[in-house]
């Protein structure tokens, strides 16, 4: 361990998952608190158990990132348990993988509502503290589709699009607060979002990599020859977190193995 974030206290959404989980276990490894914020609360649950085993500091906390209340009450808890927070993590997302045709305004507004709304509230809810600890870094989650959002689902398109703007706002809103705002785009994550068929991100056969076509669609997409893991994107939103990335805010860093060349 080497301590780049002792002090610092971080809420991080999607924290029971696979890419938030491996952020979670990282950041409390070097030396932050972490609230660890999923919808599911098992799974927050889980992940702070094994944080705290490895002597991490943790806070599980069952969040829908929709709900503003709820976010009012997770700063209010996590202020009361380790002080005012320094980084936030927006991971929380869903996704339809489905044409634009077949796409329904249901499954439109669960995309735009967890992962635009949800990172709104939370970017909202989160300042305030930030501005008691005198700083703060806003991580938000990106993908390929924000870059070449190309003709599947709209409204994932739609969704990973608006995050560059929120983040461009957040930086330009309060970088006079000293807080950053940076976004993060992965490739090709081998993770249950694209491998299970979960309520957030239904997979059949035709769209989960555990189907060889689509697997290795995804890896020979990659340039670098391999799908991501999701340390490999945990360790790109470490240097954003940290001290080493104290002059970037606004920007976007593309995490993916050369998969948007």
């Amino acid at each position: 361990m080497s301590g780049l974030l002792s002090g610092k206290i971080a809420v991080i959404t999607g924290g029971g998952g696979a890419m938030g989980g491996a952020q979670s276990s990282l950041f409390a490894s070097e030396d932050a608190s972490v609230c660890v914020a999923d919808v599911n609360l098992e799974k927050a649950e889980d992940r702070s158990n094994l944080i705290i085993k490895n002597g991490g500091k943790a806070l599980p906390y069952q969040l829908d990132v929709r709900d503003e209340s709820e976010w009012a009450q997770l700063v209010k808890k996590v202020e009361n348990e380790f002080g005012p927070i320094n980084i936030l993590c927006n991971n929380a997302g869903a996704n339809f993988r489905v044409s634009f045709e077949e796409q329904t305004l249901e499954m439109w507004n669960q995309i735009i509502e967890v992962g635009l709304t949800g990172s709104f509230l939370g970017i909202k809810a989160v300042v305030p503290s930030m501005k008691k600890a005198g700083n703060g870094v806003i991580l938000n989650m990106g993908s390929l589709a924000s870059i070449r959002p190309g003709g599947g689902s709209p409204g994932y398109a739609a969704q990973k699009m608006g995050m560059l703007g929120i983040n461009r706002s957040a930086a330009a809103s309060f970088a006079k607060y000293n807080i950053r705002s940076v976004i993060i785009s992965p490739g090709h994550v081998d993770t249950p979002f694209l491998r299970e068929n979960n309520p957030h991100s239904p997979n059949g056969w035709d769209t989960s990599i555990d189907n060889p076509e689509n697997f290795n669609k995804r890896k020979d997409g990659t340039p670098l020859g391999r799908l991501m893991v999701p340390d490999d994107l945990a360790q790109a939103f470490l240097f954003a977190a940290s001290g080493n990335a104290s002059m970037i805010t606004g920007s976007m860093i593309t995490v993916d193995g050369g998969a948007a060349l």
